[in-house]
């Protein structure tokens, strides 16, 4: 007979990323080591579901009241991934945050661009492409002369080098050159960090590429955003019997508040925020598709609801379609333009109408055509 463990996670409902990363650090090597015996079936369950009478809370109480709902068996585990699920999910995390890094250091570097007069950003679109770079690398080392720097525009800038002229030097010293120096030196080393996260993500992904390849055929979604996507719920959909488990679970679901006939705030709870973050980026992106089923479904909602709203009914979307292509074992049919219109309802259609050019003064009566 196997035995249950039950290990708490976290300490409040409502907690801060910081704080939840916390407990994570403190609940894993528990974790691992009763993972790693045998004998144990364990359950990771949420603070929020085991609540205990106010005012008895001590640990030794906590304790009891769990082994208590644990007897009864009104514990219900969250979902745990396997082993090299939380690796990939690991490391796609990082890579994510490196690359966030990234565009921070970016940021600074264009901050001390400002500062020198340096106006390159409003020449080219890529301040760190290949003429930027080399533009940058120059003035570091003590080059000043407008023309020559303006001489090494490349590509579609070389059509622009009057611009560049007037953009450079500017007020650039060995201040800025410092500043750009150590920035420039730190964006190469996320780069580099990057391409050998992309390597390992790449040797721990051989085991899902199927799932991984599926996902990229979903208009919004890339091969970076399909890897997270795989990493964040992995690829064995019997942990979530239907896509609603799936997207509650994410949080990408109104909720549910109603008392007394009330319907109080419907707003999305708490979820993934690694999956909702790829997923809302994946939806920008598909309504940004042309003939594209998820964009007209973007357009029509954004109009009743305002953009936000729209934006996660398609982040939504897109993850009950991921849902489907693991369970289905198939890849993603474009639906078209026209599939939303067969399924208007005439009756409501017209009233909408109507009502639409009421508001704007008119009498509206209507006639059969013949």
């Amino acid at each position: 007979m196997r035995c249950k463990a039950h290990v708490r996670f976290g300490g409040r409902a409502r907690e801060t990323d910081q704080s939840k990363d916390r407990h994570r650090a403190l609940v894993r090597p528990n974790w691992h080591v009763l993972d790693d015996a045998q004998p144990f079936e364990l359950l990771l369950v949420n603070p929020a579901h085991i609540k205990n009478v106010p005012g008895r809370k001590t640990d030794v109480n906590d304790a009891t009241w769990i082994a208590q709902l644990l007897e009864c068996g009104l514990l219900r585990g969250s979902f745990v991934p396997p082993a090299e699920i939380r690796q990939l999910r690991e490391i796609t995390r990082y890579r994510r945050q490196l690359t966030e890094e990234r565009a921070r250091e970016t940021q600074r570097l264009q901050k001390v661009l400002e500062d020198a007069n340096v106006k390159l950003a409003s020449v080219a679109s890529d301040v760190l492409g290949v003429t930027g770079r080399m533009i940058l690398d120059a003035l570091c080392d003590g080059e000043r002369d407008p023309d020559v720097l303006a001489g090494m525009a490349k590509g579609r800038l070389k059509v622009k080098a009057e611009y560049l002229r007037q953009c450079v030097p500017g007020r650039f010293n060995e201040f800025h050159a410092v500043m750009t120096r150590e920035l420039l030196a730190h964006i190469d080393y996320f780069d580099a960090a990057t391409a050998r996260l992309d390597e390992q993500i790449d040797r721990l992904m051989a085991p899902f590429a199927d799932a991984r390849d599926r996902f990229d055929t979903i208009p919004g979604i890339g091969k970076r955003n399909a890897e997270i996507i795989v990493a964040e719920i992995g690829i064995d959909m019997t942990q979530f019997p239907t896509p609603a488990h799936l997207a509650s679970w994410a949080g990408l679901c109104p909720g549910n508040n109603e008392s007394a006939g009330k319907h109080k705030s419907t707003k999305t709870r708490s979820g993934n925020p690694w999956l909702t973050s790829a997923l809302v980026e994946a939806a920008w992106s598909a309504v940004r598709t042309k003939d594209c089923y998820l964009a007209v479904r973007f357009r029509r909602i954004a109009k009743r609801r305002g953009d936000q709203r729209a934006l996660i009914a398609i982040a939504h979307t897109i993850l009950v379609i991921c849902w489907h292509l693991l369970v289905d074992e198939t890849t993603y049919t474009e639906l078209g333009t026209d599939y939303l219109a067969g399924k208007d309802q005439p009756d409501r259609r017209r009233r909408l109408l109507v009502a639409q050019l009421e508001q704007l003064g008119y009498t509206v009566q209507l006639t059969t055509a013949a």
